[in-house]
């Protein structure tokens, strides 16, 4: 049961995210491939519902209470800004879908979640396009990591 908590604590980080979760509960725990993915799955997932409905309030109340937050939080917008507005802008909010599916550096659900507040996609909207994301995502990642794709040949 702790090697499933830890997949799922790995999962729900912003850097690690998938990436780093599905390697761990198969490589590492000898987990099940379904039961890593599924568990990955829920814990890429965890940070998400925080980040969509909670986001604008907690970033508002940072930014009139602290400086540092305020410059924080104009650093990490304008980084996913940049990395998401052309897609956004072309595609629309399915473009969410695309970002949070593939499975490189900076890219995934807490990512995706701070993208939907930047551009003003609603929370019910955007969880859905992040949800599928990390399922395609998930599948890439553990494919990877069982052999069957091999990126970096």
């Amino acid at each position: 049961m702790i090697e499933v908590l830890q997949v799922i604590f790995v999962a729900a980080l912003p850097v690690s995210e998938l990436r780093g979760a599905v390697p761990l509960g198969i490589g590492v725990f000898g987990l099940s491939v379904w039961e890593t993915y599924i568990w990955a799955v829920i814990g890429n997932m965890i940070p998400v519902f925080f980040l969509l409905w909670f986001l604008p309030a907690i970033s508002k109340f940072m930014i009139k209470k602290w400086d540092f937050a305020d410059r924080f939080f104009s650093w990490i917008f304008e980084r996913t800004r940049k990395r998401t507005e052309a897609k956004i802008n072309k595609y629309g909010a399915p473009a969410l879908i695309l970002f949070v599916a593939i499975p490189l550096p900076f890219t995934g659900a807490w990512t995706g979640s701070i993208a939907a507040f930047l551009f003003g996609i609603k929370a019910r909207r955007a969880l859905p396009l992040i949800f599928l994301g990390v399922l395609i995502a998930g599948g890439l990642v553990t494919l990877a990591t069982t052999g069957f794709v091999m990126f970096f040949k």
